[in-house]
C-alpha cells in the first residue's frame, strides 16, 4: 500500500512539472529592441587656397593676395594680416621676400595653404655723373680779364694793376697755354692811327705780364685798331673799346 502511494505521489509531481513547463512555453516572447540609429555624418573637412599675383616684385612695388575657403568658420593669414573673410583679396607691399600662410578652421578640422612672394631689391641708382667742366677756352675767358686804357693812352693805369696781377697768376698756373693779346681802340681817329695805338696797348699789356713772370714766348700780339669798336656817343661806351683783350690760342 505504501508503495502505491509513493508512486502516485511521483506521478503527481511529474504532472505538475509538465504543466509548469507547458505553461512557460506558451508565454508570449518579448519583442526584440530596435537597433540604435546610425551615428551622424562627420563634419566636412575645410578646404583652403591662397595665391599671390605677381609672385615676384621689386622692393616698393605691390602684389595681390587672393584666397578662398570652404567649410571654414575661422580664417586667418599670418605675416601681419590677421583674421580675414572666408574668401577675398588684399594688396600687400612687403619690403622683403615673404611666405604667407592661410589657416582655415572648421568643425571638420584645420587646413593651411601658402603663397610665396619674392621681393627683389631696388636696383642701385646709376652713379652720379659730374657735369662736364668748362673747356679751356671757357676757363681762360672766365679767368683772364681785359685791361682798359685811357683815351689816346697805352700805359697801364693804376686801377688795372690788380687785373694784370690776377691774369699773371692764372697764366703762370697754366704754363703750357699760349695766348694772343688783341689791342683795341674806340671808333674815333683814323684807321692807321688806331692800328698803331692798338699795337702799343697790346705790347704794353705783354710787357706787364712778362714783368709779372709770364714767359714772353707764350704771348702773341695783334692790333685791330678800331675794327671791333662799337658805335658810341659817350665816353662810358668808348671806354669799353679801349682795351687789351686776351684770347687763348688753340693748343
Amino acid at each position: 500500500m505504501r508503495q502505491q502511494s509513493k508512486w502516485k505521489w511521483i506521478i503527481a509531481m511529474v504532472f505538475v512539472l509538465a504543466l509548469m513547463v507547458f505553461a512557460g512555453g506558451c508565454k508570449k516572447k518579448p519583442k526584440a529592441a530596435p537597433p540604435p540609429p546610425p551615428p551622424p555624418p562627420a563634419p566636412a573637412a575645410p578646404t583652403a587656397r591662397l595665391s599671390v599675383d605677381p609672385s615676384t616684385i621689386t622692393e616698393g612695388q605691390s602684389a595681390t593676395l587672393t584666397w578662398n575657403t570652404s567649410n571654414a568658420t575661422d580664417v586667418s593669414i599670418d605675416s601681419g594680416i590677421g583674421k580675414v573673410n572666408t574668401e577675398g583679396s588684399q594688396t600687400v607691399t612687403p619690403s622683403t621676400s615673404t611666405t604667407y600662410t592661410l589657416t582655415a578652421k572648421g568643425p571638420g578640422g584645420t587646413v593651411t595653404d601658402t603663397a610665396r612672394l619674392t621681393v627683389s631689391p631696388k636696383p642701385a641708382p646709376p652713379p652720379a655723373v659730374a657735369p662736364p667742366g668748362p673747356t679751356d677756352e671757357e676757363l681762360f675767358e672766365r679767368s683772364v680779364k681785359s685791361i682798359f686804357f685811357d683815351y689816346d693812352k697805352a700805359d697801364i693805369r693804376a686801377d688795372q694793376q690788380g687785373t694784370v696781377t690776377n691774369n699773371a697768376q692764372f697764366l703762370n698756373a697754366h704754363s703750357t697755354w699760349r695766348f694772343t693779346i688783341e689791342g683795341n681802340c674806340d671808333e674815333r681817329g683814323s684807321i692807321e692811327y688806331n692800328l698803331a695805338l692798338g699795337d702799343r696797348r697790346a705790347n704794353s699789356a705783354k710787357a706787364a705780364l712778362v714783368a709779372a713772370g709770364v714767359s714772353a714766348d707764350r704771348i702773341k700780339t695783334i692790333s685791330y685798331g678800331k675794327e671791333k669798336a662799337h658805335s658810341c656817343t659817350d665816353d662810358a661806351c668808348w671806354q669799353q673799346d679801349r682795351n687789351a683783350h686776351f684770347v687763348l690760342n688753340q693748343h
